[in-house]
């Protein structure tokens, strides 16, 4: 891409604009943005009511970790935000029962009926409360809680920093955020296989650094950068392995075609024989990465950020 110092015009000015010209891209707009996010998710839990199992075999782990780095104990209040199916506010739930309580917020209607069933398979129906709403948006009580959550959540939110602050302000004193956040996209192939190769089929360029998305918050120090502008203190970050197994390529595909809301934004415009064809590449790129009997075990890069509210020393 040129630059606009006029060198490719022979250092004459440019010439005016015409009306052949592309018109500048609108200015992102962050409701839209919500919207579709809204859209997108309901257009998919069908999917993940089917496949959550296979999913949760992988990242329960990271459930588990976050809950136990926001020190969660019997009896405490704490909220989920961006929980999806439910996670991680039901292994909150099981831990903080029977008189604690769970808070849990996610923007798409549809999954959250998918988490309400999972509650209740879990008896947990009476300490998990879920909330539709934009946590951008919802209305939070100051220092109601003792640990807040997010698993693979903070990358969506166009406005990182007033969440996190918000976060911050409904910890108690001393209470703990704990959230996940994927690492770097040659460092999640449950993503990335499916997701790059997508692009590639539709001649799509790679989402600029920054750019909202799975891997926005891939750099552990800007994470940690953002945490401390929202008031947190000791602030830490980890990396944790995660795998996530499937009995076949085809099997990988089928659950990227069922979930994957952000690959079916990506190729909503293509005709019906295209995006069968680019269905079958995503799995034909999966192959390499089968062993015996064609099972393929993927191991991802997952980023854990912890910060706590300081308490006020008189």
């Amino acid at each position: 891409m040129g630059d606009n110092n006029g060198s490719s015009n022979g250092g004459a000015s440019p010439p005016p604009p015409s009306s052949s010209q592309p018109s500048p891209p609108a200015p992102f707009n962050p409701e839209q943005y919500k919207a579709m996010q809204r859209q997108s998710w309901d257009g998919v839990a069908q999917g993940w009511l089917a496949w959550w199992q296979t999913f949760e075999k992988g990242a329960q782990k990271v459930s588990d970790r976050l809950v136990e780095l926001a020190e969660v104990k019997p009896g405490h209040r704490v909220l989920d935000v961006a929980t999806g199916i439910g996670e991680p506010a039901i292994t909150a739930a099981k831990r903080v029962r029977p008189s604690g309580r769970v808070t849990a917020i996610d923007i798409s209607p549809q999954m959250l009926e998918i988490a309400r069933q999972r509650a209740m398979t879990n008896g947990l129906e009476q300490v998990v409360e879920f909330k539709e709403g934009d946590a951008e948006a919802v209305g939070l009580h100051d220092s109601r809680f003792d640990a807040v959550l997010s698993r693979w959540g903070l990358m969506f939110f166009p406005n990182l920093d007033a969440t996190l602050d918000k976060m911050h302000r409904a910890l108690v004193p001393g209470g703990i955020l704990s959230a996940a956040v994927w690492s770097a996209p040659p460092r999640v192939p449950l993503l990335d296989l499916a997701f790059s190769t997508a692009r590639k089929q539709i001649s799509a360029p790679p989402p600029p650094p920054g750019a909202l998305g799975p891997f926005r918050l891939a750099d552990e120090a800007a994470l940690r950068r953002s945490l401390a502008r929202a008031g947190f203190g000791n602030v830490r970050t980890e990396k944790m392995t995660v795998t996530f197994s499937f009995s076949s390529a085809e099997d990988f595909m089928r659950f990227h075609r069922s979930i994957a809301a952000p690959i079916h934004t990506m190729i909503a415009g293509q005709t019906d024989e295209r995006k069968e064809e680019l269905w079958k590449s995503i799995a034909d790129a999966a192959r390499p990465y089968a062993g015996p009997g064609g099972r393929i075990d993927l191991d991802n890069e997952v980023i854990c950020a912890t910060g706590q509210r300081q308490r006020r020393w008189s």
